[in-house]
């Protein structure tokens, strides 16, 4: 990297890739995701939006005290309150970071805002000097730049950087810009702002027309040296930018793009894996880098050109990314030292000696079942135990299923609710949904089942099946996981893990609500 820039990868997975309707993180996932993304070397982790909820601000401040390589942002709105709600949430950070935004183009402004232009500018200007009293290192965004007058755009950047920002982002908020367009954006602002050069420009792209990653690195050869992604492309709507694509891609075509990152691109895999574990939300097989087929080849001509040479049907190694890396493989018979090693390898650590038993005990229950534990099956072993170790008020006693070539499939279920047991009987068009209303005949819940999505966690026949349930009720959406050898089991504990997570008060606000004070 001696001759090229260095590509800074924010990455806003905890945070914008959050919003994902279903995809919200306790305290302790967003930890251990901030700290596979530490090991991934990423330049930035912006850890949430501390002022949006007292869950929000704790996170926060769990990540800024977990992280010691990579700097910590919390996200503002260009306001007091903010700023300084963010200010104390990442105060201790080794390396900290506040992302103050406000909207730019006319349509917000008018609209949403109900500010003038001037008004705007001021604004912004007060919030990054305010910023600037919390940490040295200040970002400022100007949200929906991307449809905005680039006459007011330039402006703004000026303003900003001279009261003390030293990222400037343009967002492309709605997903609504073209590559050539966004390129254009920052060549103008790189050659209009006399003092764009004490700032670092950013893209923050979002894939509404599914050009996130694309208009992300239109911006990088633009001369934008931060990009703005999640893991997996996680985000709301359509989603962001994803980093693995954006990393990969710069990695790989060095004859085009005069910078690199400062990735470690062989923890990409587990970091995916990690990411899709604890949001629910699965990899599809054809996702570029990540996916299960991502390097998979069936075609006879492509497996007969990659045995003789394998640069000719492939761009880049899977060990790279973190394929078919040397893994110990876990059975029944591995001992607590090796199951505590591997799961340290993987970044994963308990404070109690309780959660490792737990853990343990899981293990070795699964170990019973099928024959092989991979690196997998152990985030979703720790998943579960983290989230048995929470208050439940639902859990699963047993399970009784009769599934017939011509008859109606019922189910049994009993249900400890408040450590009182109950069972209840019914039948449904599939045992899946006999199991479904048997549970609902208990609790009586009147959520409306959004989604029912079922992936295999390894392959084979002894793989367990990993279940998303995703529930709506009175606006408020949750996600369950469950995971089994059995997929009734799982699916029956992924919905009662999202009746749990449904129980809980929602205390989230989107950063997007809520006037500016």
């Amino acid at each position: 990297m001696a001759m090229k820039d260095r590509l800074i990868i924010f990455d806003t997975t905890l945070r914008d890739g959050e919003q994902s309707p279903g995809a919200s993180m306790t305290l302790e996932e967003k930890v251990r995701i901030a700290k596979a993304l530490e090991r991934l070397k990423v330049d930035v982790i912006e850890a949430g939006f501390p002022i949006a909820s007292p869950g929000d601000f704790a996170a926060v401040k769990a990540v800024s005290e977990a992280v010691t390589d990579s700097t910590v942002c919390g996200l503002a709105r260009a306001t007091n309150v903010d700023i300084e709600r963010a200010g104390e949430a990442v105060r201790g950070a080794n390396r900290s970071r506040i992302h103050t935004f406000i909207a730019t183009s006319r349509i917000h402004m008018e609209k949403k805002l109900r500010m003038s232009p001037e008004e705007v500018l001021a604004q912004a200007v007060k919030a990054v000097k305010l910023a600037r009293q919390f940490t040295d290192d200040v970002e400022f965004s100007a949200e929906d730049a991307c449809r905005s007058d680039i006459d007011f755009l330039c402006r703004i950047t000026e303003a900003v950087i001279e009261a003390g920002a030293g990222t400037v982002n343009l967002p492309d908020t709605v997903g609504y810009i073209v590559p050539n367009q966004i390129a254009d954006i920052v060549s103008q602002i790189r050659h209009r702002v006399p003092n764009v050069d004490r700032a670092v420009l950013s893209a923050h792209c979002h894939n509404d027309l599914g050009l996130a990653v694309a208009n992300s690195l239109a911006a990088v050869m633009a001369g934008a040296r931060q990009v703005e992604c999640t893991i997996n492309g996680l985000g709301e709507r359509a989603g962001n930018a994803a980093l693995e694509e954006i990393v990969m891609a710069v990695r790989t075509r060095h004859d085009v793009f005069d910078c690199d990152t400062g990735i470690e691109t062989t923890e990409i895999l587990n970091c995916s894996r990690l990411v899709s574990t604890i949001t629910g939300f699965p990899v599809q097989p054809n996702k570029a880098i990540v996916g299960a087929n991502a390097f998979a080849h069936e075609s006879g001509i492509h497996q007969d050109g990659v045995l003789k040479e394998r640069e000719t049907y492939e761009i880049m190694r899977a060990q790279d990314v973190g394929w078919h890396s040397n893994r110990m493989v876990l059975g029944k018979h591995s001992g607590r030292n090796a199951f505590r090693s591997r799961l340290e390898s993987l970044g994963i650590a308990f404070e109690r000696e309780e959660e490792l038993n737990e853990a343990f005990a899981r293990f070795k229950d699964l170990a019973d079942k099928k024959h092989d534990i991979f690196d997998e099956d152990l985030q979703t072993i720790v998943s579960e135990a983290a989230v048995s170790s929470g208050s439940e008020l639902y859990k699963l006693v047993a399970l009784r299923v009769c599934s017939e070539t011509g008859e109606t499939p019922t189910a049994k279920v009993t249900l400890s609710i408040n450590d009182q047991e109950s069972t209840a009987e019914a039948a449904g068009s599939g045992p899946v949904d006999a199991c479904f209303k048997a549970v609902e005949a208990l609790v009586k819940s009147g959520a409306e089942l959004l989604l029912y999505s079922v992936n295999a966690i390894t392959s084979g026949t002894d793989s367990q099946g990993e279940v998303t349930v995703r529930l709506e009720r009175d606006g408020r959406i949750v996600n369950g996981q469950g995971a089994d050898t059995d997929i009734i089991i799982a699916s029956t504990k992924a919905y009662l893990h999202a009746l749990n997570r449904l129980l809980l008060p929602s205390q989230r606000q989107h950063p997007q609500m809520g006037e500016l004070v």
